[in-house]
């Protein structure tokens, strides 16, 4: 007679997952809130940030602004209300407020209450993008973190942008983590980077990174478009939430050039809207509705790779203390970067914005992913020939 003995390791001995919690505040810095030109039809528009509401309309000469969206008079919700000249009026009874956040009018009333103020909240209309300036502290804009511009946001010798917007539920650190994160575009997006290395500095964090395509993995073709060989990318996030990537793919006919954004806003602490949106450079010659489609078709590309992100938000638990290898990047360096934007400007500390810099060693990942690769390769082959001759016999 035999018996089995189980064995469990000790608690010592066993990785556990700290979970941490999310920030209590929303971070300080620029967020984009969308297209402009969104925004500018007359009306005002509704907006789910910070833990409220907020409220977004263009006045007269067509400036855009944003307001607390309940009225401080009895609460009505402004976003539910009438852009008239200057000012957006309350549904409720119609007092008006300017852009400034002052009463700029009560029609029934003889005066307005010199207290009539609500808070509006510092903007940026810049290259077709609209971005509100969040700060716990109530601090105006830093100018050192000022956006930089966009090459071809409005050129003439660009497409118009191309736009997507999904909500997210979780932390929007997650989606931060991907500068880092090497691996997850091999394994996720069916990439194969090559090269990788990161720079943080001040309210700067880069990811540059080459990359070619995976010949193992069938992949939508982009209509009218020749073979993508692979691409080269340099992606900056100025602040917590707004990246812009200088993104070229190489065809076997030639490159494109390409101006990714990757943005997001907090809606709560677990709710976040991720933005993206794409502009092409027109080659000499092409049409302006060709060059759009062209962005088009490369957006909904980048698209898939946001869907797939997301699904793995939707099932992965937060972590605050990841169990890493050499190969995965410096994770825990990008997130003392990050914290800067959660504190309070006189306790963010030298090592959250002195200058880091960080170089995958990729030899060994490739090395893996070239053998992964010929092997699947290999088995797709074997299929094929296996059917092939399924099919001969049938019809012998």
């Amino acid at each position: 007679m035999s018996s089995a003995v189980s064995t469990t390791q000790s608690p010592d001995e066993v990785r556990t997952i700290d979970t941490g919690a999310v920030p209590t505040r929303f971070a300080r810095g620029w967020h984009c809130l969308g297209v402009s030109e969104s925004f500018k039809d007359g009306g005002p528009h509704s907006v789910q940030a910070f833990g409220q509401k907020l409220v977004v309309f263009a006045d007269s000469n067509g400036a855009l602004h944003v307001l607390d969206a309940y009225c401080r008079h009895m609460g009505g919700d402004l976003s539910q209300g009438t852009v008239k000249g200057d000012a957006v009026a309350c549904p409720f009874h119609d007092w008006r407020w300017g852009g400034n956040g002052r009463c700029a009018g009560i029609p029934y009333g003889r005066r307005v209450p010199p207290r009539a103020r609500t808070r509006s909240w510092p903007t940026l209309d810049q290259d077709g993008l609209f971005f509100v300036w969040n700060d716990p502290e109530g601090n105006p804009p830093l100018e050192e973190q000022a956006i930089p511009r966009i090459e071809g946001g409005l050129s003439d010798e660009w497409s118009d942008w191309v736009w997507y917007s999904v909500e997210v539920d979780t932390n929007c650190r997650e989606v931060v983590d991907n500068v880092v994160d090497m691996a997850h575009f091999f394994y996720v997006h069916h990439a194969f980077p090559t090269k990788f290395r990161n720079v943080f500095e001040g309210h700067v964090a880069t990811q540059y990174m080459e990359g070619l395509s995976r010949e193992d993995v069938a992949k939508p073709a982009l209509e009218g478009e020749p073979t993508m060989l692979g691409n080269t990318s340099l992606a900056s996030y100025f602040g917590p939430s707004f990246m812009i990537d200088e993104l070229v793919y190489q065809f076997d006919t030639g490159d494109i050039e390409s101006i990714l954004i990757n943005c997001h806003y907090p809606v709560t602490a677990n709710k976040f809207v991720l933005m993206y949106g794409i502009i092409v450079k027109k080659p000499a010659g092409l049409p302006d509705e060709t060059a759009l489609h062209q962005a088009r078709g490369m957006g909904d590309f980048i698209k898939l790779g946001f869907e797939q992100d997301i699904e793995i938000w939707k099932s992965k638990t937060r972590i605050d203390n990841p169990l890493l290898c050499e190969e995965d990047g410096p994770v825990y360096q990008l997130r003392r970067w990050y914290e800067q934007f959660y504190v309070d400007v006189a306790d963010v500390r030298a090592e959250m914005t002195d200058r880091f810099e960080f170089e995958l060693d990729t030899s060994r990942p490739v090395e893996a992913w070239r053998r992964e690769m010929e092997e699947n390769l290999a088995r797709r082959a074997e299929a094929g020939a296996e059917q092939a001759g399924a099919a001969a016999g049938a019809a012998g």
